[in-house]
């Protein structure tokens, strides 16, 4: 009772914050009375869905009660926490079939409605229906007879994707062909067309279910193929069966990142796939397994307030959608903090977000949405037009494969590359080729980073002895064709260091059987010169390209070894690595494998469709217009001060230390607007980087890692204690010296009788100043690490950059990308100065000691007393220079990681 008695003040207290009185709803009679539907599971992933729905129903003033169907396995519904989230219909589970067996959990749709309207004493005192689906915000009241619902004529919005009611799909599976209606989403009918149409809604779901012979996109409009969309086709099939015709409707729903006609003001936002305002994004699929709900205090990342919205994007339409993207993702928030309010969770500390999200400005800007007359508005629906007997030819299937080696450096970039191939909705499954020897698989701990196909390392040729980490390229691709069964028809081929942006699909780009498709890379002049003739028969079909790849996947059965074949020719060739040959400036025969790929295709005759719209380079102008769909982030790229080379973190762990990510690139905001140009270069910039880090951090939530304020505050305290350590070394060491040097006998006697305690002194400070040493040299040999990584794939992506490129790459130190300035490291003289004179020194106060001692002190143990010291001190003081180079692999990865 407490806990409803506080959401209850909750939604007050938010009604008056909104400057709105709540709705005093009216008891609705017949033949007006209306309830809602939606359907969910005992998982997580619905329950931050439903904490949505609901918020938005009660904001937005929905007439009538509200019904949750929930569908649980007896084994589920023992562990649900979720009981009170809504007045919930409990229903049983048929995700898994109970006579075929099939896993499909979308059928629980059609089946909860058939048991609430045979077992619900609510349905008996009903006359109209709204079901919706719990990925929804409802953003205005959604009245069946005010949207233009009649008995026999339901309301839906429009799915055009459903090509199946235009051809033998729907001959097969209706009588009536010619009925079935393209729609989904809303549905708003009365109770008796629900009651006609919901046993065929559920039978003919289990039928096009098992048709799995006609689940081909042609016959479904199913990118993937898999028969997921059935229960749609059993909604419009059952419905045409008794009937029904639908007024369809374009307007009143809409999916978060579509821009609304004019006039129209969409009461139902539809949050099913991926949108973003700038470098915010959000995507329900990422949040699967969120337990959200149950984490006091914790809501979806914060997009961009209204006001930065006004200042970037001029269209008014486009910046109405941008406005949608947000009160979406804001309600669900709003609706987060209340629930966990509810659960009595400890009351937030303040921010700037949570301020706003209880402000004036968003109470206005999410108040409930009237219906507008062009709202109202129907699609006019023909009569069918006769059914194709044989359909449009239909999507390929597509695979998208990268190649890796077991290392940190390319686990970061598994996890970018893979974050961003679902978010762009790439069509088809991904696979990563992992290379590695036997000893690095041992050891490795990335296996779950993405799906895996593991592949022997040839980095070191089994042959030659040859170290070409390159060529695992060619070789993993092949090992995958040889021991992988694939039905996919065109391969997409990838680099590690991609970030997808958008689908990169054949029939778009023209790919054709013969005719991959890829992206310029004309840096390749061994193409126009002696090396195309020496290493293929047909020099003039040699095309300049690379990065991504389309191919027909016939024509890479073929293709594979010969492209193995050719990287070894090239990287044998050392009398062909000048830069006036290949175009390597490095003139190491690092670009063998893409010569090996160029080569490889021209002795087949593969012809490419070369496109130079799908990839760009952060830091590259885009040219007006272009959607690129690929991020290669192979060169280093900068923003103002801030810039981004992966080369510098090629040894540093981002995968596996919680909350590691890149230094944050600048807010667009504080771009400078008055050269366009410029201007879209660095928003693609700071996107890439965006992505990058979104994608860690999605990385770190799913590793359970732990409060990273915590972790913040205790590299506090670290960082604090060893600045103090710092500042009492110095006069450490003085006194030290001192001590040392003293000639008087009572304190020469005084030295030997504590020589222990000060020894143990000593070692403690010292070890201080070898660490803070040792992190200077490790910085200093990472630089000289850096640089090596910086030239090598620079030679490998490029053969040719421009000054600007190449200054940056002689820079004697690589800069620290969250800094505009780095520290200079010590020069060899200056550390060969140092110690003459700290030699110096101790040779002074050596023989000074010694010859005080040898005065004052008689016999055999006082002499062995002196040794033992003077051999500690002597190994403890020169081993902050000395030993530098023999540090360990700790040290390193400490200042790396710093």
């Amino acid at each position: 009772m407490e806990k409803k008695a506080i959401l209850i003040l909750l939604v007050l207290t938010l009604s008056l914050i909104s400057g709105q009185e709540p709705k005093k709803f009216e008891t609705l009679k017949a033949p007006y009375r209306i309830h809602t539907l939606f359907s969910v599971e005992c998982q997580n992933y619905f329950d931050w869905q439903t904490v949505g729905l609901m918020h938005s129903y009660r904001k937005a003033q929905q007439p009538g009660p509200i019904t949750r169907l929930l569908s649980c396995t007896d084994e589920e519904r023992k562990n649900y926490r979720g009981m009170e989230l809504a007045p919930t219909f409990e229903v049983p589970s048929m995700s898994r079939h109970p006579k075929t067996g099939d896993w499909y959990p979308a059928i629980n749709k059609p089946a909860g409605v058939v048991h609430w309207l045979k077992y619900s004493k609510e349905a008996q005192n009903i006359d109209w229906v709204v079901i919706l689906d719990a990925d929804m915000i409802i953003r205005g009241p959604i009245v069946p007879w005010e949207i233009g619902a009649e008995k026999g004529r339901p309301v839906s919005a429009y799915y055009g994707y459903l090509v199946g009611c235009d051809n033998v799909l729907a001959k097969l599976h209706t009588k009536h062909p010619e009925l079935c209606d393209k729609v989904g989403g809303l549905l708003a009918m009365h109770i008796d067309d629900l009651r006609a149409l919901a046993p065929l809604w559920l039978s003919k779901t289990e039928e096009v279910r098992e048709d799995k012979a006609h689940w081909a996109t042609n016959y479904t409009g199913d990118i993937y193929g898999t028969g997921w969309i059935s229960e749609m086709y059993g909604y419009s099939f059952g419905a045409a069966e008794v009937g029904l015709r639908h007024k369809i409707n374009d307007n009143l729903m809409i999916y978060p990142g579509y821009i609304p006609r004019e006039g129209v003001e969409p009461i139902l936002m539809h949050y099913g796939l991926p949108f973003n305002v700038g470098n915010w994004s959000f995507s329900k699929l990422e949040h699967h397994n969120d337990d959200i709900v149950y984490n006091c205090n914790r809501l979806f990342l914060e997009p961009p307030y209204p006001r930065e919205i006004a200042q970037m994007e001029p269209d008014r339409n486009k910046r109405r959608a941008l406005f949608l993207n947000i009160e979406c993702i804001n309600t669900l928030n709003e609706g987060l903090l209340l629930q966990h309010a509810a659960f009595g969770c400890p009351k937030p500390k303040w921010s700037k977000y949570l301020s706003f999200l209880k402000s004036k400005t968003f109470a206005e800007l999410s108040r409930p949405k009237p219906l507008t007359s062009q709202s109202r508005q129907m699609m006019e629906v023909g009569i069918h037009k006769e059914v194709d007997n044989e359909p449009e030819k239909p999507h390929p299937k597509i695979h998208t494969i990268f190649s890796t080696e077991c290392s940190p450096y390319f686990d970061w970039q598994t996890v970018g590359l893979v974050h961003s191939f679902y978010k762009s909705g790439q069509p088809g499954n991904i696979t990563r080729l992992l290379s590695c020897t036997e000893e690095d698989l041992r050891q490795y701990k990335g296996h779950d980073l993405a799906p895996t196909h593991y592949v022997p390392s040839m980095s070191r040729h089994p042959l030659t002895g040859d170290w070409y980490p390159a060529i695992n390229k060619p070789a993993a691709v092949l090992h995958w064709m040889n021991h992988v069964k694939t039905d996919a028809e065109y391969i997409v081929i990838l680099d590690a260091d991609m970030i997808m942006r958008g689908p990169i699909t054949p029939w778009e780009f023209n790919a054709a059987r013969g005719h991959p498709v890829s992206t310029p890379y004309d840096y390749l002049i061994g193409c126009d010169n002696v090396l195309a003739k020496l290493h293929t028969r047909h020099p003039e079909a040699c095309d300049k390209v690379g990065g991504v790849i389309i191919m027909h996947v016939d024509d890479l059965r073929k293709f594979a070894l010969q492209w193995l074949h050719k990287t070894v020719e090239v990287r044998l060739d050392r009398s062909h690595w000048s830069k006036n040959i290949t175009g390597d400036v490095y003139e190491a025969g690092w670009i063998s494998e893409m010569y090996g790929y160029s080569f490889g295709a021209a002795e087949l005759n593969l012809r490419h469709v070369i496109s130079g719209e799908i990839l760009i380079y952060p830091g590259y102008v885009p040219a007006p217009g272009v959607k690129y769909r690929v991020f290669h982030y192979g060169l280093e790229y900068r923003v103002g001060n801030w810039s981004f080379d992966k080369a510098n973190w090629r040894h540093v762990d981002l995968v596996n230390k919680c909350w590691a990510k890149f230094p944050d690139p600048p807010d667009p905001s504080s771009l400078d607007q008055s050269d366009n140009d410029s201007l879209q270069r660095d928003l693609l910039s700071i996107e890439c980087a965006t992505t990058l880090n979104e994608a860690l951090r999605i990385h770190h939530e799913r590793r359970k890692c732990p409060d990273p304020n915590s972790i913040s505050t205790t590299n506090q305290d670290t960082a604090n204690e060893t600045r103090t350590n710092a500042e009492t070394r110095a006069n450490d060491d003085e006194s030290r010296t001192n001590a040392e040097t003293r000639t008087n006998d009572d304190e020469s006697r005084t030295n030997a009788e504590t020589r222990t305690n000060d020894d143990e002194t000593r070692t403690n400070d010292d070890e201080t100043r070898i660490d803070a040493e040792t992190r200077t040299d490790a910085e200093t040999r990472t630089s000289a690490e850096a640089r090596m990584a910086v030239e090598t794939t620079t030679s490998r992506k490029f053969g040719k950059v421009d000054n600007d490129a190449q200054g940056l790459r002689r820079d004697d130190v690589p800069k620290n990308n969250s800094q505009q300035s780095s520290q200079p490291d010590m020069s060899n003289g200056t550390f060969s100065s140092m110690r003459f004179w700290i030699m110096a020194l101790w040779a002074v106060s050596i023989f000074a000691f010694l010859g005080v001692m040898s005065v004052m002190l008689k016999g055999r143990k006082g002499l062995k007393k002196r040794g033992k010291g003077y051999k500690s001190k002597r190994r403890t003081s020169y081993s902050g220079f000395w030993d530098t180079n023999g540090q360990d692999n700790r040290h390193i990865r400490s200042a790396e990681t710093a």
